[in-house]
């Protein structure tokens, strides 16, 4: 096993507060969010259908977190009817490109973790001596 350096004194240490961030900006949602509003401002059917296989309770509770987190700020219009826009923060499209950086190292690994995948489960599947 590889050994790991000790941290360094200036080197960021993943703490709970980090984790929980992490966990909150990176969820299965959110990044299809953060992804979606780099866009364009969008309202909330607009976000639906964009996200095609997302429920209106997970879209909800996703902006809710992003918006309690200052990612993303909700809008609401004083047209008739009333109208409520959802627009990416400053900080929130600070993640734009560690997004995008996500989207390519996926894109350029999956086929390695796929092929990983399939020598585990064939691994799996061998009767034990």
């Amino acid at each position: 096993m590889k050994e790991t350096a000790p941290h360094s004194s200036d080197s960021p240490q993943l703490t709970e507060q980090h984790r929980e961030l992490l966990d909150q900006v990176l969820d299965k949602w959110s990044l299809q969010i953060l992804d979606a509003l780099c866009e364009r401002p969008l309202r909330f059917n607009e976000l639906r259908r964009a996200i095609p296989i997302v429920t209106q309770k997970p879209l909800t509770a996703a902006l809710r977190r992003l918006e309690r987190n200052g990612m993303v700020e909700r809008i609401v219009t004083s047209t008739r009817p009333v109208a409520v826009e959802y627009r990416i923060t400053p900080i929130g499209k600070t993640l734009q490109d560690l997004i995008d950086a996500l989207l390519h190292w996926t894109t350029v690994t999956l086929p390695a973790v796929e092929q990983a995948r399939e020598r585990f489960d064939d691994q799996e599947e061998l009767p034990s001596l």
